[in-house]
């Protein structure tokens, strides 16, 4: 599959998954617009995909705002008159004891990891039928499939897209619009500096390159779902077949401290 002068939205683009991948697109010829914050990180990131790609650039903006997300896609089109791959790497870590979070966080992690998605993803759709096709990924996250303790707002989030992702599939049959998501394992980005509480999780984690190279295969093949590592599939199988096995062993990985638990019920008048 050819990609050369395909323009390629990439937000999340300023590191890790992003970042990577919008190099491998740009590498492969594709014009790379990169969505994020930090707008030093950005330029780095044109700067070397202007090495092979010219018309190569960025966005810098909050995607947790609806009309910088619908922007993204309206800025591009203009800019490159068509859009063909969207990819919706953009998110925020919550990883933080359910009793010490906040609904307002809980709203900024939907934003980000979800609702952006869904305002490109529209914002996008009429773009990619009016030029015959293109394709969104989505990179969620193995959390929405086997939620981990201290992550049941941010595992949210990503069930919420995987779910979105799961009805595109039915939605954009016949358009030649294809929709894939991927589900992402441990992954050595910065996402694990930004933690709010330490992580138990002591294991491997991929390079960002693991999940490049599987978005392209979920396009070049039109997979709707690839896993990486795929290995993490089973985990989720045993979550299905032993729920409650599997519940013992995540509550013994990571415990809920009882000083937390007494400490919340204090806050809340109890005794």
């Amino acid at each position: 599959m050819t990609y050369r002068d395909k323009v390629v939205v990439v937000t999340g683009a300023s590191s890790g998954i992003g970042y990577v991948t919008a190099k491998a697109f740009a590498a492969r010829g594709a014009i790379i617009v990169g969505v994020a914050r930090r707008e030093e990180l950005l330029q780095r990131l044109a700067e070397e995909c202007r090495r092979h790609s010219p018309a190569s650039g960025y966005l810098v903006g909050d995607l947790g705002e609806r009309a910088f997300a619908e922007r993204v896609v309206a800025d591009t089109v203009t800019r490159h008159g068509r859009l063909d791959v969207l990819i919706n790497n953009a998110g925020i870590s919550k990883h933080k004891q359910l009793y010490h979070m906040t609904a307002e966080e809980a709203e900024a992690v939907m934003r980000i990891n979800f609702l952006s998605c869904v305002w490109t993803t529209f914002a996008a759709i009429p773009h990619m039928l009016r030029q015959g096709g293109g394709t969104i990924v989505n990179v969620s996250s193995f959390a929405a499939k086997v939620t981990p303790a201290r992550e049941a707002v941010y595992a949210a989030s990503k069930a919420a897209m995987n779910a979105f992702s799961e009805g595109l599939w039915h939605d954009l049959a016949g358009s030649n619009v294809h929709a894939t998501v991927v589900h992402v394992g441990p992954i050595d980005t910065e996402i694990w500096e930004k933690t709010d509480e330490p992580t138990a999780y002591r294991g491997r984690k991929l390079p960002p390159t693991a999940v490049s190279q599987a978005i392209f295969r979920a396009i070049e093949r039109r997979l709707p779902e690839v896993w990486v590592p795929g290995i993490m599939r089973l985990a989720w199988w045993f979550r299905l077949v032993a729920p409650g096995l599997f519940r013992a062993g995540a509550g013994r990985f990571d415990p809920v401290p009882p000083d937390v638990i007494a400490a919340a019920r204090r806050r809340a008048g109890g005794a």
